[in-house]
């Protein structure tokens, strides 16, 4: 439809189903794959971790994946009214999931460090290997020298360049999360950068997200075969990836172990945040969502899989070069990406080369992640007010509005407290099958109906109530522990969201006509959808807790 002037537009499709698969994978397959699944599986009981993983992917991971993908599909709506059309009841899980998106965009802050990181990739001299720098201080120890005799007293009593170069130069840490001192410019202007590119990777809507993720999710498996294969080639690098994979049976009976491995599948996975039901209703109604999810949830697990070779190679020839164990150097998260990659490559022969690749491929990781969490918002907003919003020209001045809205919101990210914030803030089931048989022509699995009814709703509220009696406070780099105010602050973002999935059901409930009994038959006919409540209770909790 040409797009005339006051005429509402249609809502569109994906180009191919090429351009449907590369916006799932490089959504599911992020950071998490990389710089999380590596460090919880050596620190989880190695290969036995592999155990709890894959229980959670078979009653979780795989039929979360698929029901949501086929909600999208099915109703063609974006992650708010396609509840409304389901299960009108539920659909505070929609507003709540766009919270927790609307939260993650503070994951651009990743980007830009990354962005800062890349740019100095291209000196002749890696800052974070050198202390001959302003920002170093006389504890300075440079791991990348030459010849350098290294003994635990020393290593004890210093701190590595680019653990400097981290906290000193990048963030410049304040002395706890209530000074926020001043905006670091660099990183101003590359969090600027971060947010047009994200602008321009989804103003069109699907016609230019489904262009640029032929390179987006594409190009990151470039970078990562490319390091992989320079890890394994590494001295030691033997030794990091038996670490890392060497099973431990005995870490199976601590119920920690299981949770993490939830929590992993949770995120990895990206389900319950409505995403895969925005990516999902761009689809023609015949497609076959049930074979793409099964491939599409095999790619996200074998790529964690092929990272922790990649990450724990390259964790080896560090370990074996200083003469440590890998416990000493290994890290996760910001850490891992930012101080103990970087390291590594900075020991490497042509570490310019090694660390373009890696920052390269951080972004990439990170930018799809980031830029489909915000399609998914979109989408969401326009399903709820197409009269409004699809108009020629309204799209994006609407995805404007919402980047700079987003931008301004992060400035507090980029003072010098901005590490320690971010730390912080880190019946009609049998109807779905005949939906999903009508739209595939091939019906699933009854293993699938089974954990929609029954198995994923309890591991979910066993998961769910274990991480409430397991909360502990959280702490900065083992030091600072985090004032009260701060925590009443993380408990209220996290009971924002919460709140919202019996709050929205409570006053559907209240503001219905008809007597008692007919509000009950209502709830009735939607109570097999109630499982949800415990799905996004728990990954509400999780993501702020």
């Amino acid at each position: 439809m040409n797009r005339i002037e006051g005429q509402i537009e249609e809502r569109g499709y994906w180009g191919s189903k090429a351009e449907f698969l590369l916006a799932m994978a490089g959504n599911v397959v992020g950071l998490g794959n990389v710089w999380r699944f590596p460090y919880l599986c050596y620190r989880n009981g190695g290969g036995a971790f592999l155990i709890p993983y894959l229980v959670f992917v078979v009653t979780c991971g795989v039929p979360l994946f698929l029901l949501e993908t086929a909600m999208g599909q099915y109703t063609q709506e974006g992650a708010i009214t396609c509840w409304h059309h389901l299960c009108p009841l539920a659909e505070g899980i929609g507003y709540a999931g766009q919270l927790i998106l609307l939260y993650n965009c503070m994951y651009t802050i990743i980007l830009a460090w990354a962005l800062f990181y890349l740019t100095f990739s291209f000196s002749s001299q890696l800052p974070w290997a050198s202390c001959d720098n302003s920002w170093n201080t006389d504890k300075c120890l440079n791991l990348a020298e030459r010849n350098l005799t290294l003994n635990r007293t020393m290593l004890i009593h210093s701190t590595p360049a680019a653990t400097e170069f981290w906290e000193r130069r990048v963030l410049s840490l304040s002395g706890g999360i209530e000074e926020i001192g001043k905006i670091n410019w660099e990183i101003l202007l590359c969090l600027i950068a971060m947010w047009i590119i994200c602008y321009f990777c989804i103003w069109k809507g699907v016609k230019s997200t489904g262009k640029v993720v032929y390179f987006t999710a594409t190009f990151p498996y470039v970078m990562l075969l490319a390091l992989l294969i320079r890890g394994l080639t590494l001295h030691g690098a033997l030794k990091g990836v038996v670490f890392n994979l060497y099973p431990e049976p005995a870490r199976l009976s601590d119920p920690q172990v299981w949770m993490e491995a939830g929590t992993q599948i949770f995120f990895s996975y990206s389900v319950c945040f409505g995403t895969l039901i925005s990516l999902g209703s761009y689809n023609q109604y015949n497609n076959n969502c049930y074979r793409d999810c099964l491939w599409l949830c095999l790619l996200n697990s074998a790529t964690s899989l092929v990272a922790g070779f990649a990450v724990f190679s390259v964790l080896g020839f560090m370990a074996n070069a200083q003469g440590v164990s890998i416990e000493e150097v290994a890290e996760s998260g910001p850490g891992l990406a930012f101080i103990a990659y970087p390291q590594a490559v900075a020991m490497m022969p042509l570490p310019q080369l090694w660390a373009v690749c890696f920052f390269i491929m951080i972004i990439l990781l990170g930018l799809d992640t980031q830029f489909v969490g915000m399609e998914t918002i979109i989408t969401s907003v326009m399903d709820m007010f197409p009269m409004v919003l699809r108009r020629a020209g309204r799209r994006e001045m609407f995805v404007l509005l919402f980047c700079l809205t987003c931008f301004f919101g992060q400035l507090i990210m980029i003072t010098e407290v901005r590490e320690v914030k971010f730390k912080y803030l880190m019946s009609k089931t049998a109807k779905l099958f005949d939906i999903i048989e009508d739209m595939t022509k091939s019906r699933p699995n009854y293993i699938f109906m089974l954990c929609w009814k029954y198995l994923t709703p309890l591991v979910s509220l066993v998961s769910f109530v274990y991480s409430v009696v397991e909360t502990k406070p959280l702490t900065f780099n083992r030091w600072y522990v985090y004032p009260d105010w701060a925590h009443a602050l993380g408990w209220l973002l996290a009971l924002s969201s919460i709140l919202l999935v019996p709050g929205w059901a409570l006053g559907r409930m209240c503001s219905g006509k008809g007597t008692l009994k007919q509000v009950r038959m209502k709830i009735h006919s939607s109570i097999t959808y109630m499982h949800h409540l415990y799905k996004a209770i728990c990954i509400a909790f999780e993501v702020y807790i």
